[in-house]
């Protein structure tokens, strides 16, 4: 059974797979287009920072990041770090982290959450998967800028 709970960015098989995380965004797009964060970056207190195992195997990762709308009283919400380990693809384990992470910012009264992901084809599956969960395209948000090689995307909560 897959078990989604807080951890530690800087737990070893954690950084381990966050390092492949980032080597892979720095493979597939220009380094100026890389949005992901490191293990210390992802321990900031303004983000909240899950794993999904099953037994003590680590399958997947996934964060959400407190955004600062100061024109808006309403929580918003930025999705980070959504990585599956490589031996768990096809599994769901995307799937249920996302699920986690939106009933958690429900939970919170989030108003909207956000997430920035890549135009090339390696980031169809992550783009098909936030569109199958009633995300939509957006414009740039939170200091980010129109970039060819990002989709930002939202969802109301």
């Amino acid at each position: 059974m897959i078990h989604i709970a807080k951890d530690d960015p800087a737990r070893a098989d954690v950084h381990d797979l966050l390092s492949e995380h980032l080597a892979d965004m720095f493979a597939t797009s220009p380094a100026e287009s890389v949005h992901a964060l490191d293990h210390s970056a992802l321990s900031a207190p303004s983000i909240t920072f899950w794993t999904a195992r099953e037994e003590d195997e680590l399958l997947g990762c996934g964060a959400l990041k407190l955004l600062d709308f100061p024109d808006s009283p309403a929580k918003r919400g930025e999705i980070k770090s959504m990585r599956t380990a490589a031996g768990a693809h096809g599994r769901g384990v995307a799937t249920l982290m996302l699920r986690h992470i939106l009933d958690e910012a429900r939970t919170r009264n989030f108003g909207r959450i956000y997430l920035e992901t890549g135009t090339e084809d390696y980031f169809a599956p992550a783009r098909r998967l936030y569109v199958r969960n009633g995300f939509s395209e957006c414009p740039p948000f939170a200091g980010y800028f129109l970039d060819p090689n990002s989709v930002f995307m939202e969802l109301r909560l």
